[in-house]
C-alpha cells in the first residue's frame, strides 16, 4: 500500500470512528462498502481495507457473505472496555501532572469551556462527544499517538455501549466531573486528579447500568 492510499485508509477509519463517537452510526447499521466508496470518492478496495481495520479494533463486526456492520457489544465486553479505561486513563492522567505544560493546561480549559458552550447551544450530535474529547485532549498533548488512538477506538465502543443500553445523555455530569479533574490537574495534585477521574469514571459505567460480570 502506498503512503496516499495509506493516508485514504486512515481518512475512512477517522471518520468512521468520529460518526460512531457521535451517534450518527449505530449497533448494528449496515456499512454498504460501494456507498462509502462514492462518499469518501475511493475505490471499493481502500473501503474494505478500513472496515478490516475497523473489524480488528472491534467497532466493525464481518460477516461471510453479508458484509460490514456497526459493532453491537455484549454486556461482558463493555464491562471489559471500561476496565481497560480506568487502567489506561489513570496512568494517562499521572503522566500528564508530570510533563503538563501552561500551555496544556490551557489546552485542557479551553476544552471544559467549550464543553459548557455546546452543553447550552451545541447540536446533539456535538454533546455527544463531550464525555470523550476532554480525556482524549489530555491523551493527545503528551504528544503520543498511539496512546491517542488506544484511547479514541475506546471511546467509541463505549459510545457503543451506551447506545445498545439506550442510556440518557450525562453532559452535565460529566462536565462537572471534568471540571473537577482540571482543578487538580492545575494544582498539580496527583492523588486527588486520580481520585477524581476514579470518581467520573465510575459514574459513567453506573448510568449505563450494566449487569455485573459472570465472571465476577
Amino acid at each position: 500500500m502506498d503512503r496516499m492510499e495509506s493516508t485514504s485508509t486512515q481518512t475512512i477509519v477517522a471518520s468512521i470512528t468520529r460518526a460512531i463517537v457521535e451517534q450518527r452510526l449505530t449497533p448494528g447499521t449496515k456499512l454498504a462498502e460501494q456507498k462509502l466508496a462514492d462518499q469518501y470518492g475511493v475505490s471499493r478496495t481502500l473501503v474494505r481495507q478500513a472496515l478490516f481495520q475497523l473489524s480488528q479494533r472491534s467497532l466493525v463486526r464481518m460477516e461471510p457473505a453479508r458484509g460490514a456492520f456497526v459493532a453491537a457489544p455484549s454486556v461482558e465486553e463493555a464491562l471489559q472496555v471500561f476496565a481497560v479505561r480506568r487502567m489506561l486513563e489513570v496512568g494517562v492522567t499521572r503522566e500528564f501532572i508530570h510533563r503538563a505544560s501552561a500551555e496544556d493546561l490551557l489546552a485542557l480549559r479551553q476544552q471544559v469551556e467549550r464543553e459548557e458552550t455546546i452543553m447550552h447551544h451545541g447540536e446533539t450530535s456535538a454533546r455527544a462527544v463531550l464525555h470523550g474529547d476532554f480525556h482524549l485532549c489530555m491523551a493527545k498533548r503528551l504528544g503520543n499517538q498511539v496512546l491517542a488512538d488506544l484511547l479514541s477506538d475506546l471511546l467509541a465502543r463505549c459510545t457503543l455501549v451506551a447506545l445498545m443500553v439506550r442510556a440518557k445523555p450525562q453532559a452535565a455530569l460529566s462536565h462537572e466531573d471534568h471540571a473537577a479533574i482540571l482543578q487538580a490537574l492545575e494544582a498539580r495534585d496527583e492523588p486527588l486528579a486520580v481520585q477524581r477521574l476514579e470518581l467520573h469514571l465510575r459514574r459513567v459505567e453506573e448510568a449505563l447500568q450494566l449487569p455485573a460480570s459472570k465472571s465476577a
